[in-house]
């Protein structure tokens, strides 16, 4: 192993801790609620789902990860956040499943009714709590969202990572916002459609909106990649300074299941 790749970083871990806190909680909020702010592009309404909020900054920071320090080490946090993300949902799934406590179904009801005065009360405090445990978790951890989701990522992911370090190449480090919205016009289109589609066949959303949620996602992703590029350039400069690391990937070997 070359003197290069053993070589440390002060900031790899930092910018690999927030990429994955960022891939959990948008996963989180992609089935805990739809939002529609009550705009529409040629009638077509635009609503999208709450990861939208968050999941635009996995791929800046997995911008940051490819230009920085380059591809190999970008697609090890790639798949970190595949195994973290596959394990949220596993542990999920698994507390779904497990007897839930009547105590605290009617902890649940009781918090509810402070809200909700005329809320019935249970019969069956447990179940109460399972309902809303469902209702809220329960997406994060069905087999559908669990496919769609890490189908997407994974796909969205390397993508974006592949065509950043590539356009370097072509580029010859130049036009760095070139590169940035190029992989992200790629990688969010496939993940959007990816994820959409998958969890529309298996039953999470209506066909009807299956579009809406399409263009709306995408367009907010891709927005917030462009409002954030002089951040990017900021984060990225720094970064190159303070690492002395540019890396390019001349000699890379690209294939997605190869972590050396």
């Amino acid at each position: 192993m070359s003197t290069t790749s053993r070589r440390s970083y002060r900031y790899f871990d930092v910018v690999m801790a927030l990429f994955v806190t960022v891939l959990l909680l948008s996963n989180i909020a992609s089935s805990a609620k739809l939002i529609d702010l009550g705009v529409s592009i040629f009638g077509l309404r635009l609503a999208f789902d709450g990861g939208t909020l968050l999941f635009p900054l996995a791929y800046i920071f997995g911008d940051v990860l490819t230009e920085v320090y380059g591809y190999a080490r970008s697609r090890k946090v790639i798949w970190i956040g595949f195994v973290a993300a596959a394990l949220m949902s596993l542990t999920f799934w698994l507390l779904g499943r497990l007897p839930g406590d009547p105590m605290w179904g009617t902890f649940v009801y009781e918090n509810m009714a402070r809200t909700m005065p005329d809320l019935p009360e249970p019969t069956h405090p447990a179940q109460f709590g399972q309902a809303t445990y469902d209702a809220i978790l329960g997406g994060v951890s069905s087999g559908a969202i669990i496919i769609a989701s890490l189908a997407a990522y994974w796909l969205g992911e390397f993508s974006n990572s592949f065509i950043l370090a590539k356009l370097k190449l072509r580029t010859n480090g130049r036009w760095l916002w070139l590169r940035t919205m190029g992989s992200t016009l790629a990688g969010e289109g496939v993940d959007t459609i990816i994820f959409v589609l998958i969890a529309t066949l298996l039953g999470v959303f209506p066909w009807a909106i299956a579009l809406s949620l399409i263009v709306a996602n995408y367009i907010f992703k891709v927005s917030i990649e462009f409002l954030f590029t002089p951040l990017t350039y900021l984060v990225v400069n720094f970064l190159k300074r303070k690492e002395a690391e540019d890396y390019f990937d001349r000699d890379t070997d690209f294939n997605p299941f190869h972590l050396n």
